[in-house]
């Protein structure tokens, strides 16, 4: 058993604020999340300075903790950048900073000390002497590197005093805790910089030199290959073993993935912690926490390194498993009896079947009976970035997801 008696951190990324809010909502009880420079994730929307102080408050207001990841590994040009910005944050002040650079960690440690220290899983913590070495330097937390089993991560629980935190579910990297250079030689965009175009997961064929123009799969398949893909990490039928090797934060992967992703995730694995926090002895994997994630768009899962079993990081020939739904609006407010006003991401008609995602419980469906546009007009449609107010047959809240599954 794990030497401390604590109930699990469910950890969400919040790529910009209205991921903030959904992560808040379907029941985070932190977010990671960047500003505008200095993290891994640049093209995920990421804040100001001014946006992150909102969302340090919008958050502390929800009891939700909000850690910032500043974990690029700078060159020299960007060291007086970085300390002046870890100086902007240290006013902010939130919950933790996220770094990997033992410089950047250097900096923080002199310029803001009141601002714990995670470090980030790039840092390559793969043992419990590393993890006692930055222990002793400060370190609040560590992100282990992924290859790591549960057996080892709990070895090095056992073996020091600092909180382990791991990722329970997302993408993984084909390459050693994400310290990839694919990128920057395809598209010259450093993914150690926050630039990662994802070549790994560009579909790839072969030509042979006297025969230009003709492209072979690599494998024996008619859509081509993913050479480098890994699959996805999924950790869901294993939250026992998780909690039990110690580890305290469970981390959700995904800052540049969308809000139907994070909700689907966030609320699945906020069931699954309460559910086993509650009777650990009866935990039992539910059929619509399996059925929620399948529906979200995703490779083929897996359990990673954690049970030392190479069949589940082989490579996947195969592109994403579809979502088997669309994501068409998210509820913004009440209206009277059980209409609703919500934001349309993808076009609507009256009389559509929905499904709507709500904070406990698996999803409900419903009908829409009648839209009505920002003029109170009835119409038979609504279009993609529109606001409108539809009737429903029950009631939902604020930030509540509305999808339409498909039929085939």
């Amino acid at each position: 058993m794990a030497k401390k008696n604590v109930k699990v951190e469910l950890l969400a990324p919040a790529g910009n604020f209205e991921k903030l809010e959904i992560a808040t909502h379907y029941g985070a009880d932190a977010v990671y999340l960047a500003g505008k420079e200095f993290s891994l994730r640049n093209f995920s929307g990421n804040f100001t300075l001014d946006e992150l102080q909102q969302a340090v408050k919008f958050a502390r207001e929800r009891g939700v903790k909000v850690y910032v990841a500043c974990n690029i590994y700078p060159r020299n040009d960007e060291q007086s950048a970085i300390a002046d910005y870890l100086r902007k944050l240290g006013e902010i002040g939130p919950d933790a900073l996220i770094v990997a650079d033992p410089g950047t960690f250097m900096t923080a440690s002199k310029v803001i000390p009141q601002v714990p220290i995670h470090l980030s899983t790039q840092a390559n913590t793969t043992n419990y002497q590393s993890a006692l070495f930055w222990q002793d330097l400060g370190v609040r937390r560590i992100n282990v590197a992924r290859e790591l089993s549960l057996k080892e991560i709990k070895e090095i629980v056992l073996r020091c005093d600092l909180e382990v935190e791991a990722f329970i579910h997302g993408a993984m990297c084909i390459s050693y805790s994400g310290r990839c250079l694919l990128s920057s030689f395809l598209a010259n965009r450093d993914g150690n910089r926050g630039m990662c175009t994802q070549s790994c997961r560009w579909k790839y064929a072969v030509v042979e030199e006297l025969r230009p123009g003709q492209y072979m799969p690599i494998a024996e398949d008619n859509r081509g290959s993913y050479i480098f893909n890994s699959r996805d990490l999924c950790m869901i039928e294993h939250i026992p073993e998780m909690v039990e090797s110690g580890i305290v934060a469970f981390k959700i992967e995904g800052r540049m993935k969308g809000i139907n992703y994070l909700a689907s995730t966030v609320k699945v694995y906020r069931e699954a912690i309460d559910a086993y926090s509650e009777n650990p002895a009866g935990y039992r994997v539910k059929k619509d926490w399996l059925e929620e994630l399948g529906r979200v768009s995703h490779r083929i899962y897996c359990t990673g390194f954690y049970f030392d079993d190479p069949d589940q990081i082989s490579p996947v020939y195969e592109g994403k498993k579809n979502a088997g739904q669309t994501l068409i609006g998210k509820v913004t407010d009440n209206v009277e009896q059980h209409s609703v006003k919500i934001e349309v991401r993808n076009k609507i008609f009256k009389g559509d079947i929905i499904e709507v995602l709500e904070r406990k419980g698996p999803s409900r469906q419903d009908k829409i009976n009648v839209i009505f546009d920002q003029d109170g007009q009835s119409i038979s449609f609504a279009q993609p970035g529109s606001k409108v107010t539809i009737a429903l047959n029950d009631a939902y809240a604020p930030n509540d997801l509305i999808r339409r599954v498909e039929t085939t």
